[in-house]
Order: structure tokens, then sequence, then C-alpha cells
């Protein structure tokens, strides 16, 4: 789920960009600072993508820059449990796919993209079910639930430790699975099958 929220902090402006729109100034400099950053209660900050207050600039003593006080607004994307994805398959693994959601990856063990016991044929790079031979590849659009989300919080800047966050997917209930699957199921159903 994306969300917007305010943000109150202090943003250092250097001198030689004194001459700049302060406001935009202000979100590049901010972006530059947290964009990609993870925190456990919001989520992993997107953007900031709107100044609602900025302070008259203090200068401190041998530095040169000024510091505002600032209130922005910021775009976060924070996976919830249970909530349903749309996601491309990035990655094929013979423990099973990852998958893009929105602004994170997700997982699907092979145990839940079918009800199908599945191999992992790795010529191919792809996931076959052994009775019904639906393949699950690279490319692949996917609708998924999250199972659970397990977000670790980060000190710094580093966008590997966002990767290191867990959010576990399923495909094996109804209307979930690569999109081809899920329109073949309405075919059947339409048909009474």
């Amino acid at each position: 789920m994306y969300y917007k929220t305010k943000i109150k902090d202090i943003v250092r402006i250097p001198p030689y960009r004194f001459e700049e729109p302060l406001k935009e100034v202000a979100i590049k400099t901010l972006n530059e600072t947290y964009e990609g950053r993870l925190d456990k209660k919001l989520g992993l900050l997107i953007c900031v993508n709107a100044i609602d207050d900025i302070s008259e600039g203090k200068l401190i003593m041998g530095d040169g820059a000024s510091y505002h006080n600032v209130v922005f607004d910021a775009i976060f994307f924070k996976p919830e449990q249970h909530e349903i994805f749309n996601g491309e398959v990035i990655d094929i693994a013979d423990y099973g796919a990852f998958v893009r959601i929105g602004a994170m990856d997700g997982l699907i063990h092979v145990s839940q993209v079918t009800d199908d016991y599945i191999n992992h044929d790795g010529k191919r790079g792809a996931l076959i079910a052994k009775e019904s031979n639906k393949t699950l590849g690279v490319g692949d659009l996917v609708r998924a639930r999250a199972v659970s989300v397990s977000i670790k919080d980060e000190s710094t800047n580093s966008m590997e430790n966002h990767r290191n966050s867990k959010i576990p997917l399923t495909m094996r209930q109804n209307n979930l699975g690569k999109f081809e699957w899920i329109e073949e199921a309405k075919q059947k159903s339409k048909k009474g099958e």
C-alpha cells in the first residue's frame, strides 16, 4: 500500500545552492537524504514530493550552510499482511519465484505457487507444475497475497537493507496466480466445468 505522510525535520542547504529556489533545493536535498530509506512503521520512502512549510534559515558558526525547519509530504510503500499485489516475476530459483510488488520484492515459495507439485527447470529458468504443466517464468505477470510481512528497520541509507525485508507471498487461492491461469479458471467456471 502507498501512503502519503507529513514529516517534520531540519534540512541543510549548502551555500552554493543559496541562489536556487528554496523549496526546490529542499525537496532535492530531502530526496537525496531519505529516498530508499526503510522505516519499520512507515515502510520504504519512495519520494519527498512537496514542502508544506519551511522556516527562515539559521546559520551555524563554522558551517556556512543554512538550516531550515521543514514540514514535507513523503510517499511511502508499506506492504500489509494479506494485501493482494499484482507483480512481475523478476527471478526464478529452485525454491521459488521472486516477484516485484510495488517498490519491493516478495518471494513465492514453490509450495505456494499452485496446489500441484512444482519442479524447477534450470535450463528454461521456470517453475513447472507436474500434473497441470503450468509454467512460471521471468517476466510473467502474477497476482499474489502477502502471507506475512517482516520489515527490517535501517539506520543507513543502504538499498540492500530493504532487500533483507521479507515478504512471503502465496498464489494458492482463487483469483490468485499467473494472469493467464486466473483467466483460464474464469473461462472454465463460465462453462461450468
